[in-house]
């Protein structure tokens, strides 16, 4: 799994979006917080899929990959802007509208959603796939997902929802796009319609569970340990503030326990694949 995140890695460092242009510095903070790392998360589970069933289809599923890294950076970019989040740090660098200022840190999130598609569109895979692969993730990435439940979250910031409303906030906000991954992987690797719906729906149970340990990190670690601004969800709608901090672990114990018993139901190539990527995320807020 190591050699495909440096392929992965590779990749991505030699196809950084490219403008020339008489900007100063666009150019540079257009690549900035897809050099700045992070946990390659989705686009790891979209290739550990391909792998299971379609290794020779790998070096075919980069621009996919990238562009999927690609439309998640552009969310961070502007979950972070002033008018929402207002944060200092991601990934362990400067943000971009502190790094430069509001108008590049808004116009690399635009940049990088378009290019993601763009990514998808050239990529060396037959037309069909690639058009299910576009509906997929602009369906879980757009209005329908990602998008209704940014909304959402920003509307309600100091109005407490109910735990079925947090549940919904965040199954589309956070769990569609990671739902979204596994699923764009069974597509490009030709597992059937069953296959592709249960990672799927595996992918919801894995994303709730990753924005309760995302609220746990918030709630107990410093942002210079989480690499990102914390202690900054106090007027958000979080599992911790909802459930408090042992509801909230609970929570993710009950989830973790659930994601690895639907692991060890899918094929065996499927779940080896999976579960080398899978395990020491898992239980990462223990």
């Amino acid at each position: 799994m190591k050699e495909i995140l440096n392929q992965f890695e590779d990749y991505l460092l030699s196809n950084l979006p490219q403008s020339k242009s008489i900007h100063p510095y666009f150019e540079d903070a257009l690549g900035d917080m897809l050099k700045a790392g992070g946990k390659r998360f989705r686009p790891m589970l979209l290739l550990s899929v391909v792998k299971s069933n379609k290794s020779l289809l790998l070096s075919n599923s980069m621009p996919v990959a990238l562009g999927l890294e690609m439309l998640h950076t552009y969310s961070l970019v502007h979950d972070d802007l002033p008018a929402m989040d207002n944060a200092d740090l991601r990934r362990g660098f400067q943000t971009l509208h502190k790094k430069y200022d509001e108008v590049t840190a808004i116009l690399v999130g635009d940049a990088l959603n378009t290019e993601a598609f763009n990514q998808i569109s050239n990529a060396p895979l037959h037309n069909d796939v690639k058009i299910d692969l576009i509906k997929t993730l602009s369906s879980d990435g757009g209005i329908n997902g990602m998008i209704i439940g940014q909304a959402i979250d920003c509307y309600f910031e100091n109005q407490k929802l109910e735990l079925s409303q947090l549940e919904f906030l965040h199954i589309h906000k956070t769990a569609k796009l990671i739902a979204a991954s596994l699923k764009m992987g069974a597509i490009i690797s030709e597992y059937d319609l069953e296959t592709q719906e249960k990672l799927y729906s595996f992918g919801i149970d894995l994303g709730l569970l990753f924005q309760i340990q995302d609220d746990i990190i918030d709630e107990t670690q410093s942002s210079e340990e989480a690499g990102k601004t914390t202690q900054n969800d106090e007027s958000k709608n979080s599992f911790v503030n909802l459930l408090g901090l042992d509801g909230a672990f609970k929570s993710a114990n009950d989830l973790a326990s659930k994601c690895e018993e639907t692991l060890n139901t899918l094929d065996l190539t499927l779940k080896n694949s999976l579960e080398e990527l899978l395990l020491k995320y898992i239980n990462r807020h223990k």
